[in-house]
């Protein structure tokens, strides 16, 4: 028994738009796309940034810059401390100081030696008496005034000693402070410099990602117009490029359009069998 076929097949401009179609997808996809062009890139770090590393990590600035003012502190401490310190004319002080009490102490014997010649006793033991205990008070008076006379060097020292101590403590506060204040500002500046390059590169990716989607933009939207004057049905086109898609999602935006393409171009070709 015969069997009788009809095929309907669909205009002839929507296969001449079919086939131009699948012509132009077998061409695009046939290269493969150059995903080095708008792969994601970061921003160097900029110079004041590496300006802050190295300040930073530099012994003496960032790290242990209190260091030589601790070591200078403890110069001023402990016993030997007050040295440094000492007045270099605290002897001349003291000799011209203890010169004119000599002179003076000298007076005070003539005195005595006038006041026994005065009595008749010059030479006397009376006078060796006199003399005797003048002496030993005018040298104790001596010695304790040379002995005030370096205590209080000492202890003008000691105040200037303790003085420089805490000076150098604070140095060693201080000084790293205004390090890191230099350091915060260019890591800062530096930071800014940084986002304004980053921004610049990703523009350029974002730049080159819809150049190189551009045509498969174009070919998605004509599949879809394609698409509707075939079916009849007014068709809706997704954009694949907005919002910017992770490398996978676009891959599987393309993997999407390809196949709807090629199983649309498919079913006009064969056309419905019927027996």
């Amino acid at each position: 028994m015969a069997v009788q076929q009809t095929q309907m097949l669909p205009p002839q401009y929507v296969e001449d738009l079919q086939k131009d179609l699948g012509q132009q997808l077998t061409a695009l996809t046939a290269a493969p796309l150059d995903t080095s062009r708008f792969a994601p890139q970061v921003a160097g770090q900029d110079q004041a940034q590496q300006d802050a590393y190295t300040m930073a990590t530099t012994q003496g600035q960032g790290i242990g810059a209190f260091s030589p003012y601790i070591t200078q502190a403890g110069a001023y401490s402990g016993p030997q401390g007050y040295q440094s310190f000492m007045s270099p004319y605290q002897q001349d002080v003291i000799d011209a100081t203890l010169s004119e009490y000599d002179t003076q102490a000298a007076q005070g014997l003539q005195g005595i030696a006038d006041r026994a010649s005065m009595s008749g006793n010059l030479g006397g033991g009376r006078e060796g008496v006199m003399r005797a205990q003048y002496q030993n008070k005018s040298d104790m008076n001596r010695a304790l005034l040379q002995s005030g006379l370096l205590q209080q060097g000492f202890t003008q020292a000691n105040q200037l000693a303790n003085q420089a101590f805490g000076q150098q403590q604070a140095l060693a506060q201080q000084v790293p402070q205004l390090y890191g204040a230099d350091i915060g500002t260019l890591r800062s500046a530096g930071a800014g410099q940084q986002s304004q390059a980053q921004a610049q590169l990703d523009a350029t990716r974002e730049a080159n990602r819809l150049e190189a989607y551009e045509p498969y933009e174009r070919l998605g939207y004509q599949q879809t117009g394609v698409a509707s004057i075939a079916s009849g049905a007014p068709g809706q086109y997704q954009s694949m490029v907005t919002p910017n898609p992770t490398p996978l999602q676009t891959a599987l935006g393309i993997a999407s359009v390809g196949g709807g393409l090629l199983g649309n171009y498919g079913d006009y070709l064969r056309g419905v069998n019927t027996k």
